[in-house]
């Protein structure tokens, strides 16, 4: 026999799930456990105690004719018969006054008291006289036989396996409570839930979110903070009348251990999480997000609910219908036919069920008991499907905090935290801390500073090339305080720092000019925003969609220089919001690096003081551009990329141009060159990494033009038109099909760099080296067999690229070019091996001897 113990056990769950225990199921776990003493009641009484007492009903003819002499003072009798068909001899044994006799006997018996009546005649009226009640001349074993036949036979069914029917079904009534608890795809998400639904609540962050929560919503608090300025922004001062917080009592639930504080009323000292706490805190700030993302997909813990509870519904349906039938039929007295009368000799008896009324009360009781279950059940599902369980607002939490950001939640996440909300609804206001961003964000901000403190930041900071100090932060989860404490900083690099926030300490930065935001679209307060707009110079912004820029860029109004770079088409151009650009009074160079089909027309907004615009495409080609004839102050101007087929005519009107630089793009023909003509101050003309094939005569018409750049075109030869540009200084013909320098190159006497490395030239002219003043000459990857030895003319060389040739020696005469050092001589290192020594000694001298003026 199993004990109480071990069947309450069925219906045990762990005590970290009574959170998700509503009344209701507690109730019915009660009314099942009652249920269950009620069968096992029954069934131990029933075991030990049930059984049916019959006794024969004696027809009246043969009791009144027939009284068998069994009771005499004899105590010993032995009778004789013989039956028709067999004979039989059986002896009679009688002790006392309860004699065994069969009918046979009996039937003797009978017939010897009509031939013999009157010698036995005064013998049974004396013991008629003697004995009382009447005599069944039954013995013993036969009346426990007749007992047990008729406990099967005529005792209801009911009656006899009502216990055990009571068993079945309260374990099934149990196991319809407990099995969204058991079944692996639902028991899984709720171990998840609980476990991490009692991290929140434990977690200090919790406490600490909503204490801060508290003093910004309370106007004490804020009357206190006026005298509190020093306390860091995210220290709590107080807490809020319901709110919990560290100062706050709580009452330890079931299943948790929380700590219980008496309530102070002075202000909490300063209080920073440690280490470990912000790292559990961000851990289940990740744990929360995972979990979210699994759990609202689907309403299977719902439906599962919903659907064992439909069950129960169901059961005690069928239990109640069935049962009250059977009430009636549990009786004290009932009449047994067994059909033994060959045995017996009689065939009705009157039988008592000593257990009837005992088990009538516990039928009722436990009929009772399944109607308040069944009660219970209605009220369940009527519950679940008076409100939408698949939705879970957190609009209270969101009014009574400053968390404005706590999303709504659906499906399963939905309906668990409904069920929390049944057993205490200050779970689902702590648990809304981990689904905020606010939240996470103060957070991450603490373990930030925590972390990126001021001496591991100066560790970072580093020269540039512009010799400026500079503090590249990447992918961090927000701007670290200490940074502002960097007051002697010149640049800031801020990188994929979604949550970057520029505070008021910014001030201090006095030395900060040039901000770099990639990815990072930044919150700047009021006060940081005045500093930035007084002292900021230059600013890079980074992004993947328009909609990044923060606004207050296009509202610096001291900004020079502004890059843009992200994708900008043309389907987008009046969201960049350009026409905010006129407050940018002061901006001298912008740069687009996007997809653009075309140049924004609000470009002109700053036409009349922008000096330089860069314009970098990723290949898509660039169709209108006539609003670059309204930029007449451009100096500079750079349409990179832009799938150009032509020189577009819109320059020729820029005449304060000065460099023009069209490289990767399609051109093929510069035959409009002859326009730049009206460009007196175009100085410098980059046409590289083009499909140019030939240059036209008309270019002597530029003849201000100081540096020209044709590298990576298709060139075959160089016309002498070319070297009629007295002021060319740089001439760049690089990676082309020239075999041929021609003789006039020597009439650049202002040439101080020539490059001609990648094409197919054999021979130098003498009158290269008449250009004295040539500092670089890249002459690499050619068909050059010899190098003259003029080339020691070249007094001020600092730069002489020889390798990929085909020279068997260099001249001696190098050691001549006394600026040129080994580490500006590229060339093979058996050439430079075979050199003299003495001339090998020169190259080798330090490189700290002054250079010539003007390098």
């Amino acid at each position: 026999m199993f004990t109480l113990a071990e069947v309450a056990s069925l219906s045990d769950i762990q005590p970290t799930y009574r959170i998700l225990k509503p009344w209701w199921d507690v109730f019915m776990d009660y009314l099942a456990v009652v249920m269950l003493m009620v069968a096992i009641f029954a069934g131990t009484m029933q075991l030990t105690k049930d059984q049916v007492v019959c006794l024969p009903v004696l027809q009246s003819t043969v009791n009144s004719k027939t009284q068998p002499d069994t009771s005499g003072k004899a105590d010993f009798t032995t009778v004789e018969t013989t039956t028709g068909q067999e004979d039989t001899s059986m002896r009679t044994v009688s002790f006392g006054s309860a004699p065994t006799v069969t009918p046979d006997i009996l039937l003797s018996r009978a017939t010897s008291s009509q031939y013999q009546p009157t010698e036995s005649g005064q013998e049974l009226k004396k013991e008629q006289k003697d004995s009382s009640g009447r005599k069944t001349n039954l013995d013993f074993q036969q009346y426990i036989f007749i007992n047990q036949m008729c406990y099967h036979l005529a005792l209801p069914w009911y009656s006899k396996y009502f216990p055990y029917l009571v068993l079945i079904h309260t374990l099934i009534l149990i196991v319809s409570s407990n099995f969204w608890f058991k079944y692996p795809k639902t028991c899984s998400k709720i171990e998840h839930f609980v476990s991490i639904l009692g991290k929140c609540f434990e977690s200090p962050w919790t406490t600490k979110a909503l204490s801060e929560t508290a003093c910004e919503d309370s106007e004490e608090n804020k009357q206190r903070l006026t005298g509190a300025q020093s306390l860091p922004k995210y220290v709590s001062t107080s807490s809020d009348e319901g709110s919990p917080s560290a100062t706050t009592p709580m009452i330890t639930k079931s299943g948790f251990k929380f700590s219980a504080d008496k309530p102070m009323i002075e202000i909490p000292s300063v209080t920073i999480l440690d280490k470990k706490d912000g790292e559990q805190a961000k851990a289940l700030f990740e744990k929360v997000r995972k979990f979210r993302a699994h759990v609202e997909d689907s309403d299977l813990i719902y439906k599962l609910y919903v659907g064992q509870t439909v069950i129960k519904t169901v059961k005690f349906i069928f239990i109640l219908c069935y049962t009250a039938n059977f009430v009636n039929t549990i009786s004290f007295e009932h009449i047994c036919n067994p059909k033994v009368e060959h045995l017996i000799g009689y065939t009705q008896f009157e039988c008592t069920h000593n257990m009837a009324y005992m088990l009538k009360k516990l039928l009722i009781s436990y009929i009772s008991l399944i109607c308040v279950y069944g009660f219970i059940c209605l009220y369940t599902l009527f519950w679940l499907f008076r409100i939408p369980l698949k939705e879970y607002s957190f609009e209270k939490v969101r009014e009574e905090s400053s968390f404005s950001d706590i999303p709504d939640v659906k499906n399963d996440f939905a309906f668990l935290l409904h069920m929390v909300d049944q057993y205490d609804q200050l779970y689902s206001k702590r648990f809304g801390v981990f689904l905020s961003e606010v939240s996470e964000n103060k957070l991450r901000g603490i373990s930030l500073n925590h972390e990126w403190t001021y001496e591991k930041l100066r560790q970072h900071v580093s020269r540039n090339a512009q010799d400026k100090q500079e503090l590249h932060l990447f992918m961090l989860s927000g701007v670290p305080d200490a940074v502002f404490d960097l007051t002697d900083l010149d640049v800031l690099k801020l990188e994929l720092i979604p949550e970057a926030k520029i505070t008021a300490k910014v001030s201090q930065m006095t030395n900060l000019q040039e901000l770099h935001l990639y990815h990072c679209p930044a919150k700047v307060e009021q006060t940081a925003f005045s500093f930035l707009r007084d002292h900021l110079r230059c600013l890079h912004v980074k992004f993947t969609d328009v909609a990044e820029i923060p606004a207050w860029v296009y509202l610096l109004k001291t900004l020079r220089e502004l890059y843009l770079i992200g994708n900008l088409n043309s389907e987008n151009n009046k969201m960049i919001g350009l026409e905010s650009l006129r407050e940018l009074r002061h901006l001298k160079i912008l740069h687009v690096k996007s997809n653009l089909t075309k140049i924004p027309p609000n470009i002109t907004d700053v036409a009349p003081h922008l000096t330089k615009l860069v314009i970098h495409n990723d290949g898509t080609k660039l169709v209108v551009l006539n609003s670059l004839k309204k930029m007449t102050n451009v100096a500079e101007l750079e349409l990179q990329n832009c799938e150009l087929e032509r020189i577009p005519h819109a320059i020729f009107s820029l005449s304060n141009l000065q460099e023009l630089d069209l490289k990767s793009n399609s051109i093929r023909t510069i035959e409009e060159i002859i326009s730049f003509q009206h460009l007196k101050r175009l100085t410098c003309l980059k046409l590289w990494h083009n499909k140019i094939v030939s240059i036209p005569s008309s270019i002597t018409h530029i003849k201000n033009l100081e540096s020209l750049y044709l590298s990576n075109n298709k060139l075959e030869n160089l016309p002498a038109a070319v070297f009629s540009l007295q002021k060319l200084r740089c001439l760049d013909v690089s990676y082309n099909s020239i075999a041929v320098i021609p003789v006039e190159i020597g009439l650049l006497q202002n040439l101080q760099h020539f490059h001609i490395t990648g094409n197919k030239v054999d021979v130098l002219p003498k009158q290269l080296f008449k250009c004295v003043k040539l500092r670089t000459l890249s002459l690499g990857q050619n068909c050059i067999t010899s190098i003259p030895d003029k080339v020691s003319q070249l007094l001020q060389l600092t730069y002489l690229e020889l390798k990929g040739n085909c020279l068997d020696r260099l001249p001696a005469t190098l050691g001549q070019c006394q600026l040129l050092r080994k580490s500006g001589l590229i060339v093979e290192d058996h050439l430079f091996d075979a050199l003299p020594s003495e001339v090998k000694e020169v190259l080798n001298q330090d490189t700290s001897i002054p250079f010539a003026n003007g390098i």
